[in-house]
């Protein structure tokens, strides 16, 4: 498949403004993120997309940059604005704040899309603190390996084990914690930003409900790696430190 990976990034955010181009171990990071994306086997061309002035001047010395409209809701909605005039099967939409996204997860959610929509990726929960964490999203599949839905609680309820401490439930169950990289077939992307913004998706925050709700399945492959954000000026020292390992 003629596949493109496009990496949606803004300048303002609340709890980081500027992010992208916040320098980590010496590079900005939006400048991390293009060359993990490179080092995928799945994609033609890696591109920033922005509305951003700023970030498209720091970006252009290291790969192509194509501005957007400086209203959209989700990230799902810029990326589709430059598929929509770009020749490609279909895109891969890399989170602009991971700087260290294994290529492998990428070329994953890449292969998933030969037999389906839209793809994702999914990791098993390990650590007690992300279990009730909201912002640690979880996803529940069923046996074909689609997602059910996704949510910022725990899912599912574990009715025999709720008494149990987490460290047990953990142990009962397969818990996934959903890694926000999504793989879209051109047309179910172009056709998926046609629809509103979705009650669930109101709801929870999650843009990928939308797609459930309006009918896309969304093939989710299970990874061993683990998503490292840099959410916030704290993040980045740790993030620095996995660097260097």
């Amino acid at each position: 498949m003629n596949l493109l990976g496009i990496i949606p990034a803004r300048y303002a955010s609340t709890r980081f403004p500027g992010k992208p181009l916040h320098l980590i171990a010496g590079k900005p990071l939006i400048q991390h993120v293009v060359e993990r994306c490179r080092l995928a086997k799945s994609l033609r061309e890696v591109i920033v997309a922005t509305d951003d002035e700023r970030i498209a001047a720091v970006a252009r010395a290291f790969c192509r940059v194509e501005m957007t409209r400086a209203d959209h809701p989700s990230g799902s909605d810029r990326i589709a604005e430059v598929a929509s005039r770009c020749e490609c099967d279909g895109v891969v939409n890399i989170q602009g704040d991971e700087p260290l996204m294994d290529p492998t997860v990428i070329d994953a959610v890449a292969g998933a899309l030969a037999d389906a929509e839209m793809s994702t990726a999914a990791t098993p929960i390990a650590a007690a603190e992300e279990y009730d964490n909201p912002n640690v999203v979880k996803v529940v599949v069923n046996a074909a390996g689609r997602a059910l839905y996704f949510s910022r609680r725990t899912i599912p309820y574990l009715r025999d084990a709720a008494t149990q401490p987490v460290s047990e439930q953990l142990v009962a169950f397969p818990f996934l914690k959903h890694l926000g990289i999504y793989g879209y077939r051109r047309e179910a992307l172009l056709r998926l930003v046609r629809f509103p913004v979705s009650p669930l998706e109101a709801a929870e925050k999650l843009e990928q409900l939308r797609a459930l709700e309006n009918g896309i399945s969304i093939a989710v492959v299970r990874v061993r790696h683990d998503s490292v954000g840099v959410d916030t000026p704290e993040d980045v020292a740790r993030v620095e430190r996995l660097l260097k390992q």
